[in-house]
């Protein structure tokens, strides 16, 4: 009977999705928490002896931590910046701006503020 250890498999290849996908929630979060879970059970099978490929699995684990702390970081950079005063205000610029040459200078403001 030939051995197999499907976790670990399992775990490197969501481990490599979540890396490529990190800048997505359902790619980093998902995926990564996914191979982070695999790989645990991949490795525990292979400790054991019950399978083999505990590399495997400790690899497809570090990557899907990868991915899940890369798509956590991208996620807090794109809250406060959502939440920042500038964005705010240049939101409410834009919302009470009547025509086009009022919402490009509220976009010009917005570009010398952030540059600053």
């Amino acid at each position: 009977m030939k051995r197999s250890n499907g976790p670990a498999i399992a775990a490197l290849v969501l481990g490599i999705a979540a890396l490529l996908l990190f800048w997505t929630v359902f790619g980093g979060i998902a995926l990564g928490l996914a191979a982070v879970v695999l790989g645990v059970v991949g490795a525990r099978k292979a400790r054991g002896g019950r399978a083999p490929h505990g590399k495997m699995s400790v690899i497809g684990a570090v990557l899907g931590a990868l991915g899940l702390i890369a798509s956590v970081v991208i996620l807090a950079i794109g809250a406060s910046l959502v939440n920042s005063s500038e964005f705010k205000d240049f939101n409410d610029c834009v919302e009470h701006a009547k025509t086009q040459s009022a919402r490009e200078a509220c976009e010009d403001d917005f570009d010398k503020e952030t540059n600053d």
